[in-house]
């Protein structure tokens, strides 16, 4: 899929990959290789049809067609088509996961993701723009809603008042990514992130 890059500094976070270097790849098991290309495939179909079609759209069996897969081996690895969207928000998790972990900062993850979302403008507004669908945006919350309660239970903020704060930051975020995405070409990533780190830390203090 191609994206559209936003002017941001040689020195922007990247973003941690999930491919293994090829050396690992050769010592995988051929049907395990055979299963991660199915699902990419299929992920990869599934964001293709929503761009061109909305995602209330798009139904199992297109993304079967579109990815040359048979539908009864889709329902092997996936419910429905919300769980295959929901895998790709699973590895988005674990890639913002790793890099709050390498970070050492309060919301870390705050600018690669924001980075990301750019760089991937039309797909992050089907998805939880202001005209998507509202599960799609309260799926997306729940991967916010899990980066956050990580860093405030590092932050030692009680746990009576973790699930209430992160879900309150974490409709804030949502919120800047939206209007960020209503803005494409005007918008500074890395300045939106830091406003919004600077915020959240202002809400842990305050809370």
């Amino acid at each position: 899929m191609a994206s559209r890059s936003r002017s941001t500094s040689d020195t922007r976070p990247r973003v941690p990959t999930t491919r293994h270097p090829a050396s690992n790849v050769q010592k995988q098991p051929k049907s395990d290789r055979r299963v991660l290309r199915t699902q990419r495939q299929l992920r990869d179909s599934l964001v293709t049809l929503i761009l061109e079609r909305g995602w209330d759209a798009v139904t199992v069996r297109d993304v079967c067609e579109h990815a040359d897969v048979g539908r009864s081996t889709f329902y092997l690895h996936y419910p429905d088509k919300e769980g295959l969207l929901l895998s790709g928000f699973e590895e988005l998790h674990a890639q913002m996961s790793a890099y709050a972990r390498d970070a050492g900062q309060p919301f870390a993850f705050a600018e690669p993701l924001m980075i990301h979302a750019l760089e991937h403008e039309q797909l992050f507004q089907a998805l939880v723009g202001r005209q998507s669908g509202q599960q799609m945006q309260w799926r997306f919350r729940d991967v916010l809603v899990t980066l956050l309660s990580a860093e405030l239970t590092a932050m030692k903020v009680p746990a009576a008042s973790r699930g209430s704060l992160a879900r309150f930051i974490a409709g804030g975020f949502l919120e800047a990514l939206t209007e960020a995405l209503e803005s494409p070409g005007k918008v500074d990533a890395v300045a939106v992130a830091a406003r919004f780190r600077k915020l959240a830390a202002a809400v842990v203090r305050a809370a």
